[in-house]
């Protein structure tokens, strides 16, 4: 434990000295904390940044992907200097930089139902920073078996959500969410974009709130759902109440021991190959020009949504989005082959399971999308 600051501690913080609900005892209180922030992307960015900056004394970070150009539109702990290298090793470097005093565990692994508890068993606080489902219900059931509060935020476009699920004192976010959405209703930030300032807010409330949590200060949004849009700027809330028959927190729970979340939520968790429709409907780029080259009558069918066209096209492709395939799939003839793809082939792999439940078989999946066929046949396209 850790007694007193030095007196460069106390310049640092003054500010937070200043203020009676933190003062000198709250500052070595968070000197002594910990805190684990599941993912350094766009949520993680933001709370890490500032727990770094409030003293925080141990930070782990949990990550395995690198550093991309496409993430520093909002992932503001990485930077043009870090493009190519872990994220985790890169937060840790900025953190470290921003605030030398404290330490910073790096995980860089996958965070599954086989280590999640050995992570996060000696961490105060666990946040939620993650963007896929498996990861977000494996996060809830870590906490409640641990007894941790879990700070949690999601985001979307210009939508963002923010609670703290603690067991011990209020609903855990499987009473909020029993099951998952089924699979594709709910599209990536990937798939359908967030604005780059949205995760910063997002992402600085619940970093509000784990201050607040761990100095024992004003009311945390246990048993609150916030919810915030960034382009009418409003702040609502929906009161949320424990479910006596939540699985995992239940009084009659028989969930014990984590589970394989990937086949619960019906989606791969991490950054599993969502590109693909299965070997048997995928095809290359490579093998889509072939096929152009020698069958310039193959339909070529994007279902990207419109203003997509204006960053990259493929000529003479069909536009119909994938929300609308299933009700125009009468423009489309199902005697005739044809190409579906999209930016990555996450959304056509989907249209591809709409069209075959229709009887369409001529079909094929371009696999990695636009942007692979970008990569591999039409450098004039950009990327995105």
């Amino acid at each position: 434990m850790i007694e007193e600051l030095s007196h460069e501690q106390i310049l640092r913080y003054s500010r937070h000295l200043l203020m009676p609900e933190v003062g000198l005892q709250g500052q070595i209180k968070l000197k002594n904390s910990s805190a684990l922030v599941i993912g350094t992307g766009g949520l993680g960015s933001p709370v890490a940044l500032y727990l770094a900056a409030a003293g925080i004394g141990r930070i782990g970070l949990v990550d395995y992907d690198i550093v991309d150009s496409s993430n520093l539109q909002r992932q503001v702990i990485h930077g043009t200097s870090t493009v190519g290298k872990l994220k985790v090793e890169s937060g840790r470097d900025r953190l470290q930089d921003l605030n030398p005093d404290i330490q910073v565990d790096i995980y860089n692994e996958p965070y599954t139902s086989e280590n999640a508890l050995r992570i996060a068993k000696d961490y105060d606080i666990i946040i939620d920073g993650t963007d896929n489902f498996p990861t977000r219900y494996l996060t809830n059931d870590v906490c409640v078996m641990l007894g941790k509060p879990n700070i949690y935020g999601s985001i979307f476009r210009f939508d963002g959500q923010v609670s703290v699920f603690h067991a011990e004192k209020g609903p855990c976010y499987r009473c909020l969410f029993p099951e998952p959405p089924p699979p594709g209703l709910v599209p990536s930030c990937a798939e359908g974009g967030v604005l780059g300032i949205l995760p910063g807010t997002v992402g600085t409330l619940q970093a509000t709130e784990a201050l607040k949590v761990l100095l024992g200060i004003g009311e945390p949004l246990i048993g609150k759902l916030l919810l915030y849009n960034a382009l009418d700027m409003s702040f609502d809330f929906v009161q949320l109440k424990k479910n006596p028959k939540c699985r995992v927190c239940g009084p009659n729970a028989d969930i014990k021991e984590l589970i394989d979340y990937e086949e619960f939520c019906g989606v791969p968790g991490h950054h599993a190959d969502d590109t693909s429709a299965g070997a048997d409907w995928d095809i290359s780029p490579l093998e889509m020009k072939t096929r152009l080259e020698r069958d310039p009558g193959l339909i070529l069918l994007d279902v990207r949504e419109p203003h997509e066209l204006e960053i990259a096209s493929i000529k003479g492709a069909k536009n119909i989005p994938l929300g609308e395939v299933a009700q125009r799939m009468a423009e489309l003839d199902s005697a005739k082959d044809m190409v579906v793809f999209c930016k990555r082939g996450s959304r056509s792999a989907r249209a591809i399971e709409i069209l075959s439940s229709a009887g369409f078989k001529k079909m094929k999946n371009l696999k990695g999308g636009i942007n692979a066929w970008a990569e591999e046949v039409d450098k004039s396209l950009p990327l995105y």
